[in-house]
């Protein structure tokens, strides 16, 4: 595959209907995006950098990029402490502010230095929340809301159908919002489009998916409902992009619950574990004056996955990062590891270092692997609709009652594969997958076959 590039642009304030919430503040500076206040209206979409340029941000971190609010981790409309009291949803614990965790004799401590305002470590399989820190704290979520907008929308429109976007298509991003580069008069496809929703966190692609899907007030009544089916509670849902807007909010718990959630569709798998594609870009003429559409790379922007400034996790298959003014930078994670599955997800880190989401979230998924079966755990994530609003747990129970049943194994059961994959020297190895079946008490595991491939 060619050198991935990075698109660079900028949207101006305008773009954003005037509403009198938005913040005009950037988005996803985690991507790597530049930024420059009132270079490139939404009409346009920039041509990707020069290969140089992105041969140089896959050799080391990132250049820095002017100075920009949405640098610095967190923003001025958060509260500096948790509430007393938050949610139960999960379990009584997940309530109280600050850390949960119940080691048995000889767990190994919590590691060092976590500075998140909220995080969550839990077992993506059996749902047990093995530890979380200010879990049902409602804080902004950026881009890593994209995660309950794929959830919501990926089972509405099948990959093949495409679209012709319009100018109208993509009003209402915010100023300095991160885009693939989707041009106005040109088709895409759905797979396209998820492919720059999930790599680039690209707010022009999510715009246009949710033009197709009736419009953005639409879709955000869907996904506020999905979400209330979901039982993640402290979401409420402004925007489908997760551009900061006041009174957006989500949690670590809520997060979570869209990641496994997600993980259930192969479409939402396949996507959040890409770490490169390529993107259609513009009609060109070739030397016999044949006009044919080029492409240019585009490369996830889960640093994570990638490599790209930090160390790859080993084991890691998504999910999604995001960065923004209000919310600095969060992060939701899945990761394998022999026959655990887990699932971390960090918010606003308050250490100023480059890249510490991701620092802390591979700390946790250590910290994770290792403590499992000698930590007791302190809550669950919930199942989805009426049963999972009514579990024990949810009611806010203190001590933690997990419901597991048998499980069974009819092959007629209704259920996916989803796959975990691993970075190993850059590459990507596929190292297991796990099936589980929709039943009352979703998400159980089904099976569980590991078998190593190329």
């Amino acid at each position: 595959m060619p050198t991935p590039s990075f698109t660079s642009t900028h949207v101006r304030h305008s773009t954003r209907k005037s509403t009198g919430k938005s913040t005009g503040k950037s988005t996803d500076k985690v991507s790597g995006k530049i930024s420059g206040k009132g270079r490139t209206p939404a009409r346009r979409a920039v041509a990707p950098l020069a290969a140089t340029a992105a041969a140089l941000l896959l050799c080391g971190p990132l250049a820095a990029a002017p100075a920009h609010a949405a640098d610095q981790p967190g923003g001025s409309s958060d509260a500096v402490k948790p509430p007393a009291h938050m949610s139960t949803v999960g379990g009584k614990r997940l309530g109280r502010p600050d850390t949960q965790v119940d080691p048995k004799p000889g767990a190994p401590a919590l590691p060092k230095g976590l500075s998140g305002k909220s995080w969550l470590v839990a077992d993506a399989e059996s749902g047990d929340v093995l530890a979380s820190h200010n879990a049902h704290w409602q804080l902004p979520p950026a881009s890593t809301l994209k995660m309950l907008f794929a959830d919501t929308l990926l089972p509405k429109m099948p990959k093949t159908k495409t679209h012709k976007v319009q100018l109208s298509d993509l009003d209402g991003m915010g100023e300095g919002s991160s885009l693939v580069g989707v041009k106005e008069n040109y088709t895409y496809s759905v797979h396209d489009l998820w492919l720059g929703v999930f790599l680039r966190s690209g707010n022009d692609a999510v715009h246009v998916l949710a033009a197709m899907n009736g419009g953005v007030p639409a879709t955000v009544r869907e996904m506020q409902a999905h979400a209330k089916y979901l039982n993640a509670r402290d979401t409420h849902v402004v925007t489908p992009d997760g551009y900061d807007e006041k009174g957006q909010v989500s949690s670590a718990y809520d997060l979570t619950l869209f990641a496994r959630s997600g993980l259930q569709k192969a479409d939402f798998r396949e996507y959040c574990s890409t770490a490169t594609a390529q993107f259609p870009g513009v009609f060109e003429k070739d030397k016999k004056g044949k006009k044919t559409r080029s492409s240019f790379g585009i490369q996830n922007t889960n640093r994570l996955l990638t490599g790209l400034g930090v160390e790859p996790y080993k084991g890691i298959a998504g999910v999604k990062n995001g960065n923004t003014t209000n919310a600095g930078a969060t992060f939701t994670g899945v990761a394998q590891r022999g026959d655990r599955v887990l699932l971390v997800t960090v918010m606003n880190p308050q250490e100023q270092q480059p890249n510490e989401v991701y620092k802390e979230t591979a700390k946790l998924f250590d910290w994770g692997f290792e403590a499992s079966g000698s930590v007791n755990p302190v809550g669950t994530l919930v199942r989805p609709g009426a049963a999972g609003a009514n579990h024990p747990s949810a009611g806010g129970e203190d001590g933690h009652k997990h419901a597991q049943a048998s499980v069974s194994t009819d092959n007629g059961s209704s259920g996916g594969m989803w796959t975990a994959v691993g970075i190993t020297g850059g590459s990507l190895a596929l190292l297991g997958a796990v099936a589980f079946g929709v039943h009352r008490r979703w998400p159980l595991p089904e099976l569980v076959r590991r078998r190593s491939r190329d």
